[in-house]
Parts: C-alpha cells; structure tokens; sequence
C-alpha cells in the first residue's frame, strides 16, 4: 500500500522539476537585470567623469598635447617618457617637491597626534560635552577654504592678532606669509588646524569600539593608566591608526588650497606644492607635462601608502 502511494506521487515532482528551474533562472535574470538597472548611474557616472578623464590624462603624460593642439588632440606626437623626464629636471618641480615632503614630514605626525589627544579627551567627557566639543572641532572641516583664508590671512598680518599677541610678551613677529621662511610654516599650522576635526573624529570611534571589559580586566590585574593606554589602547588602535595615517598622508600630499588662496606659491615659489605646479601646467596650456606631473604625485603616494601598510602592519 506504501509503495503505491509513493509511486503515485512520484511523476508529479518530477514533471515539476524542470518547470521549476526554468522560474528560478528567469528570477535570475530579472534580479540582475534590476541590479543592473540600479548600478547603471553609478557606473555611466563613474565611466564618463572618472574612468574616461582618468585614462585620457594618462595618455596625454605620453604626448606632446599643448593648448595649440585642442582642436586635434589625434594629431599629437608620441614623446614616451620625454614629458617625466621634463618634469623631474624642472627646478620648479623640485622645489616643489621638497616644499610638499616638507609639509607633509611635519604636517602628518603633528595632526595625528593632535587629533588622538583630542579623541582620548574626549572619550573621558560624558556624552554631552563630548558630542558639544567635537561638533566644535569638526566645523574647520566643513568650511570653505576661502572663509578660512581670510580669517587666518588677517591673523598672519604684520599688525595682526598673532604678532600682536607676540609683542605683549616683547617678541616682534614676522611677515608670516611675506616672508619666505616662514610662510610654509604658517601655512602647516593652517592646514594642521583644518584636519585635525577628521582624523579626531575616526579616533574617537576607534577608542569607542574598544571592549570595556579588555580594560576592566587590565585594572584588575594593577596595570596604570599609562600601561593601559600604551599596551591595550594603541595596539588595538593600530588598524585606526594605520586608515587616519593614510588618509591624512594622501590629503596632505595633495596640497593645494591653502597655497592656491593664501600665498598663490609664494614668496619665491617657497609654498609652491606639488599639486599647485600641476594646476598651473594646465593654467599655461601645458597639458602633457601637468599630466606627467600628476602620475609623479600618484606615484609618490603609492610609495608613501606601501610604507606606511608595512610599518603598521608590523606592529598590528
């Protein structure tokens, strides 16, 4: 009686089968095609203004491409490595490289460690003088340049509120934007306060995500404030620490608004950065070189991206 029923419900499951997998493979393709359809934008965005741009300029770093060649970008000549070579002999550029790896020497550990100390304070804050004090200083980050510019350019000024603050206590300030050695220096100290809101901000939610009962248990065993910030804290962090290191590195190597609104590269090209000889290339129609110029910037910060993972990633 058993085998009768089971062979009687047989067929039906198997005549169902194909039917069956013809549903789900055309659910399929009606998923993919909605997927697809979701995607489009991003990806026709992304190939018209980003991959197309990207490729074409990189093409254009093996030409002879200038302003006169606008109208027959097809007609140019294949000069190879010619338009590196120009830029890395320039005595423009390599003042403005030393410029930028200067800024950058100073400008990213002190940013980082300015940004973690605000972070730890405010972790230790409660929830309400924390969320006052880091809007605070999260609102640099958000400003436009060109507001910041004039408040921190009247700061600058010979008669300015920095030199005035200096001769209440008898020393006489510089020309801190006029004067060529100090007008990088001011211009990092500009740039320090501008980034400190974001990397503090990437900090904080990195303490925040450290277990509490890590910390309990270090305390338990007598470990010091001290030790419990150096052996359990920063180890954790070294994942937060190693995201903030590039971030800050690679915007700081892409300096160029504070020197574009502030000083134009100057006095004596002494605040010129690598990205401002690169936007000035294409200012003067030398499109081939300004594109050279910017896979040299690329390049460095792929090196400075490498070290940095190996250095990190060492001590994670």
């Amino acid at each position: 009686m058993t085998s009768t029923t089971t062979a009687r419900r047989t067929p039906p499951s198997t005549s169902r089968r194909p039917g069956k997998s013809v549903s789900l493979a055309a659910r399929r393709r009606r998923t993919a095609v909605v997927a697809w359809l979701f995607a489009a934008p991003f990806v026709l965005s992304f190939g018209v203004f980003g991959l197309v741009p990207l490729l074409s300029s990189f093409g254009m770093a093996f030409t002879d491409l200038r302003v006169n060649d606008i109208r027959t970008p097809f007609a140019v000549d294949f000069v190879g490595l010619g338009n590196f070579a120009e830029v890395l002999s320039d005595t423009t550029f390599l003042r403005a490289l030393r410029n930028t790896l200067g800024f950058v020497v100073v400008g990213v550990p002190l940013s980082l460690f300015s940004a973690l100390v605000l972070a730890v304070m405010l972790n230790a804050l409660g929830r309400r003088a924390a969320t006052f004090f880091r809007v605070g200083y999260y609102t640099p980050v958000v400003t436009t340049i060109v507001a910041v510019a004039v408040v921190w350019r009247i700061m600058y000024q010979p008669n300015g509120l920095i030199n005035s603050l200096l001769a209440d206590i008898g020393i006489d300030g510089p020309n801190w934007l006029g004067d060529t050695r100090t007008a990088l220096p001011a211009l990092t100290l500009m740039a320090v306060w501008r980034s400190i809101g974001s990397s503090m901000v990437i900090f904080l939610a990195g303490l925040q995500a450290i277990p509490s009962d890590v910390k309990e248990a270090a305390m338990m065993d007598g470990a010091s404030t001290v030790q419990r910030f150096f052996r359990i804290t920063i180890p954790m962090m070294m994942p937060t620490i190693l995201l903030n290191a590039i971030l800050t590195t690679t915007g700081f190597m892409q300096f160029f608004d504070e020197p574009f609104v502030m000083t134009n590269g100057g006095p004596l090209q002494s605040t010129t950065s690598i990205a401002l000889y690169v936007f000035n290339q294409f200012q003067w129609g030398n499109y081939s070189v300004g594109a050279a110029g910017a896979y040299v910037l690329f390049a460095i910060i792929s090196i400075f991206a490498i070290i940095q993972f190996r250095f990190f990633r060492q001590r994670t």
